[in-house]
């Protein structure tokens, strides 16, 4: 059974109980959790959404002024209250949500890019941060039913990251310094709550 099949199969047997079901899939950046979460949903069927927590990252702007425009992608570069917001009111099945997409060509966020319908049973969260625990990122987590992390060989993620970058406009040196710089910082964050996942999910 492949990852998504795995995860897909512990969601579904988690909503036999009805209500609505959070599923996060957590990673490290590059470790293919956008691509996982799709096929998972696609695995589940019309009643399921992917939310990706990339649509929460601050604009550009924002960040500049708070001085964190070479750290994007970290912690405190997203906008960590609207996102538990909106986790929020759908964990409390209150109709539908509006949340924000995400622009990769600009790395801007776009207001109003999903909608998370009343009918939409499984909502699939991916995202950095699902199982951070510190700096009130440790709110999220409560927010969600069954959370997995995906393993990755770190070769594999970090050259998909260098090739992501010089696709979106980096040199092929800017690209690797980000890469094995402020995204493999994140990514220790990341492994560090590995134990918190429910499960561990191999991808190649």
């Amino acid at each position: 059974m492949n990852a998504a099949a795995e995860f897909a199969a512990t969601v579904r047997a988690r909503s036999a109980g009805g209500g609505r079901v959070l599923a996060g899939i957590a990673g490290e950046p590059g470790a293919g959790k956008s691509t996982l979460a799709a096929a998972v949903a696609e695995a589940l069927g019309p009643d399921a959404v992917v939310l990706p927590m990339d649509g929460f990252h601050l604009p550009q702007a924002r960040l500049v002024e708070l001085g964190r425009r070479d750290r994007m992608g970290a912690p405190d570069t997203f906008d960590l209250p609207g996102f538990v917001r909106v986790l929020t009111a759908v964990r409390t099945d209150a109709g539908a949500v509006d949340a924000p997409g995400f622009d990769r060509e600009v790395e801007e966020p776009v207001p109003g890019a999903i909608r998370i319908e009343p009918t939409h049973r499984i909502v699939v969260i991916e995202g950095n941060y699902l199982l951070h625990d510190a700096d009130g990122w440790e709110a999220v987590a409560g927010l969600l039913d069954v959370t997995a992390l995906i393993r990755i060989d770190p070769r594999i993620r970090q050259q998909r990251l260098i090739t992501r970058h010089i696709a979106f406009g980096k040199t092929a040196d800017a690209a690797r310094d980000w890469a094995l710089g402020p995204d493999e910082a994140n990514a220790a964050l990341i492994r560090a709550g590995a134990d918190r996942a429910d499960m561990l999910l191999a991808v190649d």
